[in-house]
C-alpha cells in the first residue's frame, strides 16, 4: 500500500460501512461463542483482531491492484458488488432467528473441533481464535467490501477505517455481544447495513456513468 496521509472522510466511510455490515455477522457471533468457550476474553479478542487485521491487509492490497485497472469498468464492478451485498444482507434478515441459536451457545462454526477446552494458555487461545476467524472471514462480504472501497483509491484510509471497524465488532462480541443482540434484533441490523450498501451501489454507479 502507498504511504500517504489518510483521508478522514474515506476512513469514516469505510468504518461505517464495514461496521454496519459485520455487526450482526459471524465475526461478532464467533467472538461471543469463543469467549464463552475459552473464558479468556482478552486472548480471544487479540486472536480475532490479528486475524481481521490480516484480512484487511489482503483486501485493501487487492483493492489497490484493482485501482491500477481502467477506472470506469472497475467502478461499474464495484457498484455491482455493493448491489449484490445489499441483496445478500437484506435477504439475511430472514435468517435472524438462526443467529439467536448461535447466541444461545449452539454455534456451527467452520472449525468447532479447534475449540476444546477453557483451560488453554492465553497464547494458544489467541492462536486458535486467529485461525478460526481468519478462515471464517476469507472471501467474506466485508472483505470484498474493503477491496471495493480500496479500488476507489486511498487504500491506507480504507485499511484504517475497515480495520478499526472489524476490531471494534470483535470487541463488542467479546464484551457485550449477547446483550446487544437482545436489545437490537439482528434483522434490524441487517436491514440498516443493506440500505447502506444499496446507497453505495448507487453512488458508485453514478460515478462510473459520469466518468464516461
Amino acid at each position: 500500500m502507498d504511504v500517504a496521509t489518510p483521508d478522514l472522510g474515506i476512513g469514516v466511510t469505510a468504518f461505517a460501512t464495514i461496521f454496519l455490515a459485520e455487526l450482526p455477522d459471524k465475526t461478532m457471533l464467533a467472538t461471543i461463542v469463543l469467549s464463552s468457550r475459552f473464558r479468556r476474553p482478552l486472548a480471544v479478542w487479540v486472536g480475532a483482531a490479528g486475524a481481521l487485521t490480516a484480512q484487511m491487509v489482503i483486501a485493501t492490497t487487492a483493492g489497490r491492484l484493482l485501482a491500477e485497472l481502467p477506472q470506469r469498468p472497475v467502478r461499474f464492478a464495484v457498484a455491482a458488488l455493493f448491489a449484490f451485498g445489499a441483496i445478500v444482507l437484506w435477504r439475511a434478515r430472514d435468517d435472524a432467528a438462526g443467529n439467536d441459536e448461535i447466541v444461545d451457545g449452539r454455534p456451527e462454526l467452520e472449525h468447532p473441533a479447534a475449540v476444546r477446552t477453557a483451560t488453554l494458555p492465553g497464547r494458544r487461545v489467541a492462536a486458535t481464535v486467529f485461525g478460526i476467524v481468519f478462515i471464517a472471514e476469507w472471501g467474506d462480504l466485508t472483505q470484498l467490501t474493503a477491496a471495493s472501497l480500496a479500488a476507489k483509491g486511498e487504500p491506507v484510509s480504507v485499511f484504517l477505517g475497515a480495520t478499526v471497524a472489524m476490531v471494534s465488532v470483535a470487541a463488542i462480541g467479546v464484551l457485550a455481544g449477547r446483550t446487544l443482540l437482545r436489545v437490537v434484533p439482528a434483522g434490524v441490523l441487517h436491514r440498516v447495513a443493506a440500505s447502506v450498501f444499496a446507497a453505495l451501489a448507487v453512488v458508485f454507479f453514478v460515478d462510473a456513468v459520469r466518468s464516461g
